[in-house]
């Protein structure tokens, strides 16, 4: 297989599969889905995408200068925190109050494509993610210093993240029409993963399994983004 080919195909296999787990982004572009439509949804992952790209790149480059900024790491897995904490809550509060369909914080009056960008840009699991990954193929010489490969990885990168997010898009819709579009339930559900997810973070904050962990080993660097 042409070099080239072979690492679009690793980065758009390693994007998709990190994609699949439960996280923030996916999860929230499944309810956008179910609640404001796939072209909505579509536009939210486009712009969530589009921040990873820019994060793999900045990995790339100034991998020296990221492993450096510790306090901003920090900062932003604080704020994710809260962000995946004010989604919960707002889950939770449409499911007990059946007037209120929407999820207040995601049917904000934001454009879905600002809003995905702006939660991409915010959550910092995706910065050591790529950062482990990133040296492993340099690692087994898969990955080359050079900017055919850059761009290679990268269009390989945001073609599988965006196959990963369509995988909850249309999910979600599959999930609301076996449930008959009943909102209650899928509140229900969508709040509850979004806490469990929020106490993830927590404990690997507290534990320092965090960014900025992993960005100190990469090594280990092989979870789920």
């Amino acid at each position: 297989m042409h070099p080239l080919l072979k690492i679009f195909f690793t980065g758009m296999l390693v994007s998709f599969l990190g994609s699949l787990p439960l996280g923030t982004l996916n999860i929230a572009a499944m309810q956008i889905s179910v609640t404001e439509g796939i072209t909505a949804a579509m536009l939210f992952s486009i712009g969530s995408l589009i921040v990873e790209i820019i994060y793999v790149r900045l990995s790339l480059v100034a991998m020296d200068w990221i492993r450096k900024q510790e306090k901003i790491l920090k900062a932003l897995e604080w704020i994710t925190l809260v962000i995946v904490l004010a989604l919960a809550a707002s889950s939770f509060y449409s499911a007990m109050h059946p007037s209120v369909e929407k999820n207040i914080v995601l049917s904000s009056s934001l454009p879905k494509f600002f809003l995905g960008f702006v939660m991409s840009a915010l959550n910092p699991v995706q910065i050591p993610f790529w950062f482990g990954w990133s040296t492993v193929l340099f690692t087994k010489k898969v990955l080359l210093p050079r900017s055919d490969h850059y761009n290679s990885y990268i269009l390989g990168i945001g073609i599988g993240t965006f196959i990963g997010n369509c995988v909850f898009i249309f999910g979600g819709l599959l999930i609301a029409k076996k449930i008959n579009n009943n909102q209650h339930i899928l509140n229900w559900v969508i709040g509850g993963i979004f806490a469990i997810t929020a106490l993830i973070q927590l404990w690997r904050m507290l534990t320092k399994k965090d960014a900025i962990h992993k960005m100190e080993h990469p090594e280990k660097e092989k979870e789920i983004k």
